[in-house]
């Protein structure tokens, strides 16, 4: 397919819906767009893709990347340390007790010490079974720590938290209106994701623009665009619609084909008819692309291929992760996700697919640890821990590492304090961004003060990023860090005012992090 033939079809999409959308006043406007999308398409060779990873159900950052100078650290150890369990981790250079119990902060160990180029005049470490980021963040320097990332209407203060008039994000601790907010910059109804529009600027990149936009993870509104639709496949590759490999039903290629030329035809002119048939259509057009393009899982790039038989992902070393509660191997769903992931980024300069601009969406759920937080934050460390060192390591042998950047959201971070065995929805929490084109090896933003709790009520008076039970106030928005990733994809400042709309409150020398090199 010649890529100047699909930018021009995708232009005439891009003004047509948006001229139906906004009404004959936002044509000049839907035209200009449209056309910076399509010239870019003309000018730029580069490949580029971003992933990201979304830790469902609240990730508690506070004991994924911890403070450890003597005031921060005594604070956190005095309020995580409440019966009828202690959530605090063990500060740096504590052995190992292999006699405690699974997962509990004795058993684990000491948090591992990581040394920011810029520490802020204290001293910092991960979770301590997130040894393979210990060393991409200080050896490699292909990690970066963003501190106390959230949603934010505009930058606030605590005293303008209180004030009832203040903008801010609506329905906050609220799980599926903050997993919107994050992904699509307001609560749950929103159906325009910021990767998906994203992808609306840059699809004229893409000779096929179907392969913009694609989840390894099931539906996500992150990927959503105007025109751009999400395309999702499953950790084996693309979904194929009811044939198997050579395109047969019942052995019969005639009947597969028969199969296919109804589903993706219409006889009738009802909307929704015409709608799903071209979906179907599409879904079929792009598996037979895929199919062809996708190496296999087992290819040594991205698997170990089986000695005999067929190929066995549960049992593929490569996605095996350290299983701290039980100390043996175990298969790491979030790795396959990436290796899915690694499998389409080798596969974009295939002649069926030829795609310059990528959004990726992974995922991995669990966060929400009200309760039983030592077993089970300690296991989703260790799994994120070597999903993303895989995903690195594998980018590496793909001579991919440069062009693909990734970066962690959640719902919200957790309380500072325990409710005894667990924590409860906060709001501000840490994030990573992986990449080789990410400066990595240090912190962008101020890492929070973390208080004293109060004695009578779980109010936290002596720090300014510390709200009640010890939530995080965001310092850094989302929108800062969506702009500083479209920065690097390739969006003009112009176009990213226009999707992250809330950027326009921040002083313009702050809206971007400079953590992308």
């Amino acid at each position: 397919m010649n890529i100047h033939n699909a930018s021009r079809r995708l232009f005439l999409r891009h003004a047509g819906a948006m001229g139906a959308l906004l009404g004959p006043a936002a044509a000049p406007l839907a035209l200009n767009l449209s056309a910076v999308g399509a010239a870019s398409a003309q000018t730029a060779s580069d490949y580029k893709a971003l992933v990201c990873l979304f830790l469902f159900g609240g990730n508690d950052a506070l004991n994924m990347v911890l403070p450890t100078d003597a005031a921060s650290w005594a604070n956190y150890s005095t309020v995580r340390n409440q019966s009828p369990d202690s959530i605090a981790l063990l500060a740096p250079g504590t052995a190992p007790n292999l006699g405690a119990g699974a997962a509990s902060p004795q058993r684990l160990g000491g948090v591992l010490p990581i040394a920011p180029a810029r520490a802020q005049g204290r001293s910092f470490a991960l979770h301590p079974v997130m040894g393979e980021l210990q060393s991409m963040f200080d050896t490699d320097r292909r990690l970066a720590i963003l501190p106390n990332v959230g949603p934010l209407v505009m930058p606030t203060s605590k005293a303008q938290y209180g004030q009832k008039s203040f903008p801010k994000p609506q329905r906050l601790f609220s799980h599926n209106d903050q997993q919107n907010t994050w992904q699509a910059l307001a609560p749950e109804g929103a159906t325009r994701g910021w990767g998906g529009r994203m992808g609306d600027v840059l699809a004229a990149m893409n000779a096929r623009p179907v392969f913009t936009s694609i989840s390894a993870s099931g539906n996500a509104v992150w990927l959503a665009g105007e025109s751009i639709q999400q395309y999702q496949v499953g950790t084996n590759g693309a979904i194929r619609m009811g044939t198997d490999g050579n395109g047969r039903i019942y052995g019969s290629a005639d009947v597969g084909a028969a199969m296919q030329r109804i589903v993706s035809a219409t006889r009738g002119t009802h909307v929704f008819e015409r709608d799903l048939a071209a979906l179907n259509s599409r879904a079929i057009d792009a598996e037979a692309a895929l199919r062809t393009a996708m190496k296999p899982a087992s290819d040594a790039l991205f698997g170990t291929a089986p000695a005999t038989g067929s190929y066995n992902a549960n049992a593929d070393p490569k996605l095996l992760y350290d299983n701290p509660l039980t100390g043996a191997k175990s298969f790491n769903s979030l790795a396959q996700q990436l290796q899915a992931v690694a499998r389409l980024i080798d596969a974009s300069s295939a002649s069926g697919v030829q795609a310059r601009r990528q959004v990726f969406f992974v995922s991995m759920g669990g966060f929400d640890t009200h309760d039983n937080q030592n077993r089970n934050h300690a296991d989703l460390m260790a799994k994120l821990a070597h999903a993303l060192r895989y995903f690195d390591t594998t980018l590496g042998a793909m001579g991919a590492r440069n062009n693909v950047t990734t970066f962690t959201a959640s719902d919200f971070g957790r309380t500072f304090t325990s409710n005894g065995d667990g924590t409860d929805h906060g709001w501000g929490a840490h994030h990573m961004v992986m990449g080789g084109a990410v400066r990595g090896g240090d912190l962008y933003g101020n890492f929070p003060v973390l208080g004293a709790k109060n004695a009578s009520n779980n109010n936290f008076d002596s720090s300014p990023n510390q709200l009640g039970n010890g939530s995080l106030l965001p310092e850094t928005s989302v929108d800062q860090l969506g702009a500083t990733l479209g920065r690097w994809f390739g969006l003009s400042d112009g176009q990213l005012l226009d999707i992250f709309p809330n950027l326009a409150n921040h002083n313009a020398g702050a809206r971007y992090l400079g953590f992308m090199g």
